[in-house]
């Protein structure tokens, strides 16, 4: 079934890069950024898609998807999900034969989002100065595919998040990964704070940042 030429988002890039996050770290990836996002986390790297982009049907966008010839596609922010064509385009990217992923913030509803898509989601910190408007309901409609994240500012964050992980169990609903924020907590900090105190989570960095640095699209 093709998908309704009337239906658009507001596309603010479309890229070909290695995954820098998430359990597909180092695959090649077209990354479909869409323009719009109701936070304001303090450390945020994708500002310039909060405004501005192109208006795009979602045939265009996989036509753009199409040409880089990848397996995985990696629908981001901004925040995805406050397009309400964004439902439409990651089912039409899963019928297209993609292995889809999806980067949200966890502060809108994911129950719409096809079943077949991974689902990294994003819980906020209190040092990235939105953790009021984590949606905690998203947690139930996490499966053992999807992903939590947690971009820590500091060791309270790392606190924060331990006992977010204990308290939720979060380590039984799906993978869990904790990551520093970029030129901001010691890498090797968190990696001593996760080993010492034996937590079931995967730590990463961002490889993006550690091989391009803060250039966009990359």
């Amino acid at each position: 079934m093709k998908p309704d030429s009337g239906s658009t988002l507001r596309i603010s890039e479309i890229f070909f890069s290695l995954q820098g996050e998430s359990s597909r770290i180092g695959l090649p990836t077209v990354f479909v950024r869409l323009t719009g996002c109701p936070l304001r986390c303090g450390y945020c790297d994708s500002a310039h898609a909060f405004s501005g982009g192109k208006s795009m049907s979602i045939q265009e966008i996989l036509h753009a998807v199409e040409k880089y010839g990848a397996h995985y596609v990696c629908v981001t922010g901004g925040e995805p999900l406050a397009q309400k064509n964004s439902l439409p385009l990651l089912r039409a990217l899963c019928d297209g034969g993609y292995a889809v992923s999806l980067e949200t913030s966890g502060a809108v509803d994911v129950s719409g989002v096809d079943t077949r898509v991974v689902k990294v989601l994003d819980i906020k910190t209190p040092g990235s100065g939105e953790a009021r408007k984590n949606l905690w309901e998203n947690l139930v409609h996490l499966t053992g595919k999807d992903e939590i994240k947690f971009v820590l500012c500091d060791e309270a964050d790392y606190q924060w998040a331990k006992q977010v992980l204990i308290e939720r169990d979060l380590a039984h609903r799906c993978e869990v990964l904790f990551s520093p924020v970029h030129d901001g907590l010691a890498a090797r900090d968190l990696a001593e704070w996760i080993l010492r105190d034996r937590l079931p989570v995967r730590m990463q960095v961002q490889l993006h940042k550690v091989l391009w640095g803060n250039e966009v699209g990359r």
